[in-house]
């Protein structure tokens, strides 16, 4: 081919309209991977869950994890809250180890989750300043250290982060962690704080911890969240769901995955998704040193207290269950409350109760991992009417597994999951007898439901009840609060009765049946 002198200026032309034209085009499309947590409840070492021999989670296994998915892609570390509280490792020092831990992995940001309140105010305060990432919650305010929001660039991508917790969070700790607090609607807030990112970000996040349905509905009612990353109700997305534009991710519980979404963004827009959970485990797992030195260093300062063997469980007992149905844990601990204020009966919140104890030695540490929040036992007087609405109340929200759901002593109740709530109790028996709906008797449960906790407004207005009532100091006063124990927590009185027992095999009776489901099967 022969080549002219206006051959090479056509050549040399076309060669410069290309480069100019690609160096005027759009970059392309840029790469963000969200790596996410949810409800770690403080458990930093590796466990066997109840059922299973495999050992599971351990934060330094989980540290390592996420460092490596990290050097992948430009990323970002998020929790969706409830990290601080639940596990003795973190309850013995109100949650200091987990934050030490998320600043050495380097998280971006994390949302409140209800849990964090359950140290009061000033603690979550202390615990917001010792993070070395932003701490988020729009919808409440009486907090000055939580932000509503952050916007991170990470790879050109300019990311809005937006924090809300649930707004039932005044009824899920004790009213006075949440003095002086407000919590605000969460969809209006999250529209709000949307248009004040409209062109501050490129892509909206929400750090939510209010629950799967609920962040479903958020993504159905409010227009321009991208991606929710969730919490609160301890789901296990294996993959990601899209309502509408919004993608909704949850990585389950205690650290034992590592939720992964991987988004590829263009002009601003999503084009590409996908979202996967990476187990935890040990055996696959290589452990971030600093971390585990970490977890090491406040694991000693555990032991010290938590390693003393009170008694020997000759059964496993049940507290995954305790929201479901009757477990023997949960009667050996409405035994407890029962017999410690001397009680016709006693109702505690399933949800009270955060784990499981093998068959085996039983530590003061594994009591307080069953227990971990800071509630005393109170005796109210309740009329026969009052005990049947508040066990109306606690069956109403079996399907979605609410906390709520009741353990008890001192009475057999049975209901049908089938009827729609308020009418699903069918019979209830006090010390063997058919419940009088006029008669009062002493009811124990704990000074959070005493509270209206859980949303149990019987016991509440109960109290209120009485022309003496009255509240000093977080502690309750009431004519009709008959027997209450402020300075002694439900687990210490747990640990006493345990270590009396000494040999531990309580068992399923058949306090709660299911109506024509032939409990007498499962007894144990």
């Amino acid at each position: 081919m022969k080549i002219t002198k206006t051959s090479t200026l056509f050549l040399l032309a076309s060669l410069m309209v290309f480069l100019v034209t690609a160096y005027l085009a759009p970059a392309g499309a840029a790469s963000l991977r969200i790596l996410h947590v949810n409800d770690f409840h403080g458990f930093a070492e590796s466990h066997r869950r109840l059922g299973s021999d495999d050992l599971r989670g351990g934060v330094a296994c989980l540290a390592f994890l996420a460092e490596t998915l990290r050097k992948e892609k430009p990323s970002l570390l998020l929790s969706a809250g409830d990290m601080i509280q639940g596990n003795t490792w973190a309850n013995l020092f109100k949650g200091r180890p987990v934050i030490e831990v998320m600043n050495a992995m380097r998280f971006d940001a994390m949302v409140v989750g209800n849990h964090e309140f359950d140290f009061g105010k000033t603690a979550l305060t202390e615990r917001i300043s010792e993070a070395d990432f932003p701490v988020l919650g729009a919808n409440v305010t009486g907090i000055d250290a939580l932000k509503p929001y952050i916007v991170k660039e990470v790879d050109g991508i300019r990311v809005g982060i937006i924090g809300v917790v649930t707004e039932e969070t005044p009824t899920a700790t004790h009213p006075r962690n949440v003095e002086g607090l407000t919590f605000m609607p969460v969809a209006r807030t999250v529209e709000q704080c949307i248009g004040e990112l409209k062109d501050r970000a490129d892509i909206i996040v929400v750090l939510s911890h209010l629950g799967y349905n609920a962040d479903m509905a958020l993504a159905s009612a409010v227009r321009g969240i991208d991606v929710i990353v969730g919490g609160h109700s301890h789901t296990k997305g294996v993959k990601q769901i899209t309502v509408g534009n919004t993608v909704i991710v949850q990585a389950w519980e205690h650290g034992l995955v590592l939720g992964v979404l991987d988004l590829t963004v263009e002009s601003g827009r999503i084009v590409a998704v996908e979202g996967r959970l990476e187990d935890v485990m040990p055996a696959k797992t290589a452990k971030d040193e600093k971390v585990a030195a970490i977890v090491g260093k406040w694991a000693a300062k555990v032991s010290e207290s938590m390693g003393k063997v009170v008694a020997e469980a000759e059964v496993d007992l049940d507290g995954e269950n305790v929201r479901v149905r009757e477990t023997n844990l949960g009667n050996f601990i409405a035994d407890v409350l029962r017999k410690e204020s001397g009680a016709d009966a006693a109702i505690i919140n399933g949800g009270a109760l955060r784990t499981s104890i093998k068959k085996g030695p039983v530590t003061v540490g594994n009591i307080y991992s069953v227990l971990p929040f800071n509630n005393y036992i109170v005796g109210i007087r309740l009329t026969g009417q009052q005990i049947r609405d508040a066990l109306e109340y606690g069956f109403s929200g079996i399907e979605s597994k609410e906390g709520r759901f009741p353990q008890v002593a001192g009475l057999t109740v049975t209901y049908s999951p089938g009827r729609k709530p308020g009418e699903r109790v069918r019979t209830v028996r006090v010390a063997g007898e058919p419940i009088d709906p006029s008669r009062r008797y002493i009811v124990a449960t704990v000074d959070f439901l005493a509270a209206g906790g859980d949303g149990y407004q019987v016991f509440r207005e109960a109290i209120r009840q009485s022309p003496d009532f009255g509240i000093l100091g977080g502690t309750i006063r009431s004519g009709n609060l008959v027997y209450n124990d402020a300075g002694r927590w439900v687990r210490d009185a747990v640990v006493s009765e345990a270590a009396r027992q000494k040999k531990l095999a309580p068992v399923v009776q058949g306090r709660i049946e299911v109506e024509g489901a032939g409990n007498e099967g499962t007894r144990k």
